[in-house]
């Protein structure tokens, strides 16, 4: 039993863990928004704000990327998805014995680096729009074109992926089966097998517009005049990066989790009326099956509901909340704490400076008290520091008398000079 305990927290421990490691950088950075410092932080808080959302959206640059990303993800998904279909239809199709190669060679974009791509789209279509006579303004140079066709050729593999998975559920002779009661290949295909690919393909829908929303490494060098939010990022965090990012982000993170909980409520629902169904009785399935509520035994609906509602509350707050009482507080005390730091380092100078002061006075005193080096050589004092100044002054205290053999050289070349060194 206690080692049940052990490994029962154990698990808990661990799983507490990785999802702090993995949604901790989205939960700080959400925090951010609602911060009032100009560079993303969460410590120290200072004052509860939302002018980083209107900042959000009235930077035109934020707003242009996004727009594009959007229109870039639309083409991305028709074009990966239809070549998705068509590459796992083909894969089911093809001869047994091709089968692996055909795979390989579907899956191989995916293993290619993203950068590889981009300059080999830029390059090749570049090529085609030069054999074709056509000018640096044709739609074969535009932006968003080659954005699309160079993300469509990896993305057009997950979506192969998704669509295969799927499909090898799928029992063919239902295909037959519609084509012996009369049916064209094209209405087999239309009305038996799209209903039956519809829930994969609106999965893979969903990953290659999210995949071609975050894509960089691609989109960096087929943009041209149209850059996606993630290029707009980018070079945004090259000049410095304000909360208007982390409004972004969790603009981002919000309507993630909202879509997530609607697919999981919608799935929940459709799981418990299937088990009502099976649960009915003869009797009960020829009147009306009572079908659960939306919140009955359905966590996500509940947690849907929490999110909608707290979404609502910051909105209503947002509107009528001021923050520029507190910030103005705030931007008060750092002006105080400045000029106290301020006085203190003047303070702080000043002691330096008449400690430096007393210091030097010490060692001045010292200096004078101490008696004076003799620097008797034996050339006469001819070295003496101040030989010729005392010289100079010896010949005018003696009244300009003509024996004086003051040469100007110290009387090194006095007669008496060694004789009265060596006495």
């Amino acid at each position: 039993m206690t080692t049940d305990k052990i490994i029962r927290v154990s698990i808990w421990i661990y799983l507490g863990i990785f999802f702090a490691y993995l949604l901790g950088p989205l939960i700080i950075m959400s925090v951010t928004a609602f911060n009032s410092p100009s560079f993303p932080r969460m410590t120290p808080w200072e004052c509860l704000t939302f002018n980083w959302f209107g900042e959000l959206f009235r930077d035109e640059r934020i707003l242009n990327g996004i727009w594009n990303s959007i229109l870039v993800g639309f083409g991305t998904v028709i074009m990966s998805v239809s070549m998705g279909l068509a590459g796992a239809l083909m894969l089911t199709q093809i001869w047994p014995k091709l089968r692996a190669t055909y795979y390989t060679i579907i899956i191989a974009p995916i293993l290619i680096p993203g950068v590889v791509i981009g300059i080999s789209t830029l390059v090749f279509w570049d090529r085609i729009n030069r054999m074709l006579g056509l000018g640096a303004d044709s739609f074969l140079s535009n932006g968003l074109f080659l954005t699309i066709i160079g993300q469509s050729t990896f993305i057009a593999s997950y979506c192969m992926l998704v669509l295969v998975a799927r499909l090898q559920r799928y029992d063919i002779a239902l295909t037959e089966a519609a084509l012996d009661l009369g049916a064209t290949h094209a209405q087999a295909f239309r009305k038996v097998l799209m209903p039956f690919m519809m829930p994969a393909i609106l999965s893979a829908s969903v990953l290659a517009f999210l995949a071609s929303f975050e894509n960089y490494n691609t989109t960096t060098f087929t943009f041209g005049e149209y850059p996606t939010l993630t290029i707009e990022l980018a070079q945004k965090v090259r000049y410095g990066i304000t909360p208007a990012i982390s409004a972004l982000a969790f603009m981002i993170v919000a309507l993630t989790v909202f879509f997530a909980l609607i697919n999981e409520a919608n799935i929940k629902r459709k799981k418990m009326i299937a088990e009502a169904r099976k649960d009915a009785t003869v009797g009960e399935l020829a009147g009306k099956i009572e079908v659960p509520g939306l919140i009955s035994r359905n966590p996500a609906a509940i947690a849907l509901i929490v999110l909608v509602i707290g979404v609502v509350s910051i909105t209503a707050s947002a509107m009528t909340y001021s923050p520029d009482q507190c910030i103005a507080g705030v931007q008060e005390q750092k002006r105080l704490e400045t000029e106290k730091r301020i006085q203190e380092l003047r303070d702080r100078r000043a002691k330096d400076a008449a400690e430096k002061a007393a210091a030097e006075g010490a060692e001045g005193g010292a200096t004078q008290s101490a008696p004076k080096p003799s620097n008797n050589s034996g050339f006469g004092g001819v070295f003496a520091p101040n030989t010729l100044q005392n010289e100079d002054e010896g010949a005018s205290d003696e009244g300009g008398d003509g024996s004086s053999n003051n040469s100007g050289f110290g009387n090194v070349f006095d007669p008496n000079a060694i004789g009265n060194d060596n006495n």
